[in-house]
């Protein structure tokens, strides 16, 4: 049996990780972290900072009779996570705060900190998997496909995937739910969240500050109006435009000119895919053909690799996909397995698949 730390947020899916290791044998610590700042008012359920998810983690902790840590990680939280979603919206881009937390807090520093106290493993609520595959352990989608969140853990560095535990892969979540009635658990029937946890009202924009206006323009390069803040749009988006006709989509924003591009729904559509910050959890050939998920809960569309580098790769999905949106993460699959995780950066609709 080992010693494990559990990442406990007070919500349900946790609780019930720690209790089954519990019953597994395991030596079990819960560790809840405080990333924001969330009254304990403010209405929200099931996130992960709130000073009610706090004491949630808590109670749940004392009831299976193991210890409890509560960490005070807003400062690490507001230099990295923070720091970079407002960069990335400023910069016309769309990020995914969830991925980077993953990548900078919960699976870097926090695995060192177990690391530093003597616990040989960390666990989490995660709907995901680990799986063996020639002497290598790779990421495997969950059972419960509705629930799957390999897509977040796509920034997780390949060496520590060893030391990590998720002991809901199996499981769907009614399945959780009556384990959790079954433990006596008081988050059984905890509601989950559907917010940013440092945007309490569900408002991100106020999180981002006052943006500079400066002209809607169409396709063509002309001005049609007038926005707000590039900060307020993303891609895809036909909402609060504010312009008559149309429909209208904003189909590309351009930083440096402080302007929003809006067209027709066909401009939507793109092919190709220049990604970033490349995360490999194995090697990745040019010309194998992976399923690539350009957003969390996309279904997965066979995409071509065209070139590979250091960092960075180029694809070719082999169906044009609508509303590719740089700043947000491409997970690719083979199978059920996690190959790599990446973010969208340059987006186009290549000669040969204009007519597609």
């Amino acid at each position: 049996m080992a010693r494990i730390l559990v990442m406990m947020s007070g919500g349900v899916d946790s609780s019930v990780a720690a209790g089954l290791l519990l019953e597994q044998g395991h030596e079990v610590t819960g560790v809840t972290l405080r990333l924001a700042d969330a009254p304990a008012d403010s209405g929200r359920v099931g996130g992960c900072c709130s000073l009610q998810d706090v004491e949630d983690a808590r109670c749940v902790a004392h009831f299976l009779g193991i210890p409890h840590y509560s960490l005070n990680e807003k400062d690490l939280f507001t230099r990295t996570v923070l720091a970079n979603f407002a960069e990335e919206y400023h910069r016309g881009r769309t990020p995914n705060p969830c991925y980077r937390c993953n990548q900078w807090v919960k699976f870097d520093h926090v695995l060192h900190w177990a690391e530093t106290l003597g616990f040989e493993k960390v666990a989490t609520g995660h709907y995901a998997s680990l799986q063996e595959q020639n002497g290598s352990i790779y990421l495997k989608r969950g059972a419960d496909r509705n629930k799957d969140q390999t897509y977040f853990l796509a920034s997780i560095r390949k060496e520590v995937l060893s030391r990590l535990v998720f002991p809901l892969g199996h499981l769907t979540k009614p399945e959780v739910r009556q384990i959790a009635e079954r433990m006596g658990l008081a988050t059984a029937d905890k509601g989950e969240s559907q917010e940013l946890c440092f945007a309490h009202d569900l408002d991100y924009r106020k999180a981002l500050g006052e943006g500079a206006p400066g002209d809607l323009v169409n396709i063509e390069g002309e001005k049609v109006g007038q926005h707000h803040g590039i900060e307020g749009y993303t891609i895809g988006q036909r909402k609060g435009i504010g312009l008559s006709g149309g429909p209208f989509y904003v189909v590309q924003m351009d930083s440096g000119m402080n302007q929003v591009v809006i067209g027709p729904e066909e401009c939507l559509y793109a092919n190709e895919v220049e990604a970033g910050e490349l995360n490999r959890f194995r090697e990745i050939r040019e010309g194998e053909v992976l399923s690539a998920f350009p957003r969390y809960r996309h279904p997965g569309s066979p995409a071509r690799i065209e070139s590979v580098g250091e960092e960075s790769l180029r694809l070719r999905f082999l169906t044009p996909e609508r509303a590719l949106t740089p700043g947000q993460v491409m997970a690719l699959y083979e199978g059920d397995v996690l190959v790599a995780g990446s973010i969208i950066g340059k987006v186009r609709m290549t000669e040969d698949s204009k007519s597609v």
